[in-house]
């Protein structure tokens, strides 16, 4: 081990749709299993636990930027991977990156008070900001704009020069390899899919450890995103309320890898941490928590019988036969007033004619269109009679801000907190199967280390609440229109009075750049990637 950084004041490890569902039982004596993260068992019993509530949609791009800027959507502008404007006879769409982000993030924040930052496999990142200093390796993106979009300038040639094995085709997301699984997921391929995310993992913990050493960054993050991606193909084989009494060979080899997955997680976070010194404040933050999801709910379907949108007839061109097999809802557009366009967004946009002639609804007809559609989805019931639809979030009652108005119109909560699908295919409602992993509101935000108080579990938290709590950590003022707040129950009350908060200047707003696109064929593969996490379709 090398020697200790004193100067990393705090070390943030965000674990994508990390779950006490899952961690409680990684961190816990388990029957001929063991402590699978003995290392994180024995931090969290000197430290402090919350559930941590995500954004009204739980979905990575949303809340991750929540928590990296301490507000909600509706002010950062960031709703879903998708960002689509509605033409009136067409709908465009295209990828969110960090252009889109109109809230500054904790990195800028940090750096222009004087801290020193480093950021790995945040998504929304790439392009960085320009007045950004520091590190900071952007996730998210194929292996050929990592390069381009790693910072500071020749980093990228550095860690290639200067990491055994690096590899960016890991350290990035492989589309090649990962869309091997869209097909058809067989044992094997899943096997796989959950197998070719430990040396990834191991490519990040390379990185954050080079940087550590070598930069000695105030605020070191780093994100592990593989307890997402694995949860979403191999769920049954972590819920403890999913393992079989009698489990097959692969049943066994499915379980075992998912456990190595964590054993190799905990060996690099008690790395990190280590490295960092006595006096490092260490958090830990999912973007949302997992669960099961036991049916599915294809929405347009289901709006098209209340008479609400028209699926396009086919015509047999090229065209036609183009958009049937796309990404999107294949719809007629001209008589289409409300449908939902992504199976991310759970949501629904009402189609509104602003200009006579345009197709949609009148403006002034807008309420009362959507008090009968929240009416219509709540009255919707699976065969079992239980209402599939328990919540119709309204966007100016959820997502305030300059960019509501890019908000769906309704967001929805199913009851089993899964995500809609937008196929032309019937039954409205179907069982599934069996369960699949799906998001759910409730992830985890942890803390040990000096300074932090010995708690186990608090009151939950606001994932708006993580940055302001992590600029606390680095001893910064809060900016005054930051819409979390410090949690301050993770701290002593000796280091609350020693470090008392303080409110600062409003954030600022974001220099945006030019950047490089991605082209088409680099689009598709990240809807590839999309659809086989069971964001699209």
């Amino acid at each position: 081990m090398s020697a200790q950084n004193s100067k990393t004041k705090t070390l943030f490890i965000g674990l994508d749709g990390c779950t006490y569902t899952v961690l409680d039982e990684m961190t816990r004596e388990l029957p001929d299993v063991g402590v699978t993260m003995p290392f994180l068992a024995r931090l969290l019993k000197g430290g402090v636990r919350a559930k941590l509530r995500s954004t009204p949609n739980p979905l990575t791009p949303p809340a991750w930027t929540s928590i990296m800027t301490g507000k909600n959507p509706g002010a950062h502008g960031v709703f879903d991977f998708i960002r689509a404007e509605d033409k009136g006879g067409e709908v465009y769409w295209t990828l969110y990156d960090s252009r889109d982000v109109d809230s500054e993030m904790i990195w800028s924040i940090a750096n222009r008070n004087g801290k020193k930052i480093a950021a790995l496999n945040f998504p929304l990142t790439a392009p960085p900001p320009p007045e950004t200093s520091g590190v900071i390796v952007p996730g998210f993106i194929p292996a050929k704009h990592l390069r381009r979009n790693s910072h500071p300038s020749g980093l990228f040639e550095t860690l290639k020069s200067e990491i055994p094995g690096f590899d960016p085709k890991e350290l990035a997301w492989d589309f090649d390899n990962e869309k091997q699984a869209t097909e058809v997921l067989s044992d094997e391929e899943t096997y796989k899919w959950v197998s070719y995310h430990l040396p990834r993992e191991h490519q990040w913990f390379q990185v954050a450890e080079y940087v550590l050493k070598t930069e000695q960054p105030e605020l070191m993050a780093v994100m592990f995103d593989g307890t997402d991606k694995i949860q979403h193909q191999a769920w049954p084989y972590l819920d403890p309320a999913l393992l079989k009494n009698d489990p097959s060979a692969h049943d066994l080899r499915m379980r075992e890898v998912c456990l190595e997955y964590f054993r190799n997680v905990d060996d690099y976070i008690e790395q990190l941490v280590k490295l960092c010194g006595p006096d490092v404040q260490v958090f830990f933050a999912s973007d949302h928590g997992f669960t099961a999801s036991v049916e599915v709910l294809r929405i347009n379907v289901f709006l098209e019988e209340k008479g609400y949108l028209k699926w396009a007839v086919n015509d047999g061109s090229e065209q036609a036969l183009r958009r049937e097999a796309s990404d999107f809802a294949n719809l007629d557009w001209s008589k289409t007033t409300a449908y939902c366009r992504t199976p991310s967004s759970n949501g629904i946009h009402i189609r509104v004619a602003n200009q006579p002639g345009e197709p949609g609804i009148k403006p002034e007809e807008y309420e009362s269109f959507r008090e009968k559609l929240i009416a219509d989805l709540k009255s919707l019931r699976n065969e079992d009679g239980e209402p599939v639809v328990v919540d119709v979030l309204k966007r100016e009652e959820w997502f305030p801000g300059a960019h509501m108005d890019k908000a769906c119109d309704l967001t929805l909560v199913l009851r089993d907190n899964g995500f809609v699908s937008i196929r032309n295919i019937q039954p409205a409602v179907v069982k599934r199967p069996t369960p699949a992993g799906t998001h759910h509101p409730d992830g985890i935000f942890m803390a040990a280390g000096a300074g932090i108080v010995a708690a186990d579990m608090v009151e939950r938290r606001d994932i708006r609440d993580v940055c302001p709590t992590l600029l606390y950590s680095l001893g910064l003022a809060i900016p005054k229109d930051m819409e979390g707040k410090v949690a301050d129950t993770f701290f002593t009350d000796a280091y609350k009075a020693a470090h008392p908060q303080k409110k600062g200047a409003p954030t600022r707003k974001s220099q945006r750049q030019a950047g490089e696109d991605m082209d088409a064929s680099e689009k598709q593969q990240i809807i590839e990637q999309l659809q086989m996490l069971g964001y699209m379709e």
